[in-house]
């Protein structure tokens, strides 16, 4: 739904943050379980869907690999097995009809096997009308001690940064650690994007100062919309930390203007104006006075 303020375009989105209640297996090989976990966290997701929907939401985004706990705080080859194809695993499939059947725009972030021994953290992005669009993979991969061994199960995306012209809005998506950099933040305003959204899976601590300073900057230097998700909780059996939710919405002027709670599994709503973003632009002319020519040796050091 773009909206109905006179001539404005507002659309209203969403962010879902939840929990993964099922104990997973430490170093465990039991398929049967690693299914029960990703069907119980489908389903939540589905009902929160509908509730979206009931809400007239019409972009929605889901945390980062939404389907899953947070493996990355183990080694152990058995989460492979989690992994799908995009866009042609049943995850995906599923997520097409959902978005059909509602009207509307979901970024849908999983763990994607390309083919045996090649893995990404990736979004797909699905239009209203049920149609695949596109995919980002996730460009920065940490592997931070503790907790955070991400190399072991990703390699780095190779599609740039992409955005997707959907039925409501051009999107972006980042994903988690790629907030830390400025470049494909500015990237993705370039290419055009007027929402992006930032999937993530962050504990409190180290990075949680930064959770509120560094997106609304990117938003402020590049005019655009931020939706950032953050799960809720700790996951047994590994507990590297509390997930401290605080998803929200930020505006091209940099300002929060939604935000979700610290420790509850909620749908985050907001009305996003996006004339706000020529307005904004038009004040901070940040894009035309760029410098490229001067950049170079950003690319060499």
């Amino acid at each position: 739904m773009s909206s109905n303020n006179g001539s404005s375009r507002v659309v209203r989105c969403g962010l879902i943050q939840t929990k993964n209640e099922v104990i997973s297996p430490a170093g465990g090989t039991d398929k049967k379980l690693l299914e029960e976990i990703k069907d119980n966290m489908l389903k939540k997701h589905i009902e929160y869907t509908k509730q979206a929907h009931d809400k007239g939401v019409k972009i929605l985004c889901y945390q980062e690999i939404f389907n899953g706990p947070y493996f990355c705080a183990e080694q152990q080859t058995c989460w492979y097995d989690t992994a799908e194809e995009i866009p042609n695993g049943p995850t995906i499939k599923k997520m097409q009809e959902l978005a059909k059947k509602y009207q509307m725009v979901l970024v849908v972030p999983i763990y994607e096997k390309e083919q045996a021994g090649v893995y990404y953290n990736t979004a797909a992005v699905i239009d209203a009308n049920g149609e695949y669009l596109g995919k980002y993979r996730k460009n920065h991969i940490p592997h931070v001690a503790p907790g955070f061994w991400e190399k072991f199960y990703f390699k780095p995306g190779n599609l740039g940064y992409p955005v997707f012209k959907t039925a409501y809005a051009t999107i972006g998506v980042y994903i988690c650690y790629d907030r830390h950099f400025p470049e494909g933040a500015r990237a993705l305003g370039l290419n055009g994007a007027e929402i992006v959204f930032n999937p993530s899976a962050t504990v409190a601590g180290l990075s949680e100062y930064l959770w509120k300073l560094e997106q609304p900057a990117h938003a402020a230097a590049n005019g655009y919309f931020v939706g950032a998700i953050n799960r809720v909780g700790t996951e047994a059996p590994w507990n590297i930390g509390e997930f401290y939710g605080s998803s929200y919405f930020c505006d091209p002027r940099g300002q929060i203007v939604a935000c979700a709670s610290r420790d509850q599994e909620e749908l985050l709503v907001a009305d996003l104006d996006l004339d706000q973003i020529r307005q904004v632009r038009n004040t901070w002319q940040f894009f035309r006075d760029r410098r490229p020519e001067t950049y170079d040796t950003l690319v060499k050091l």
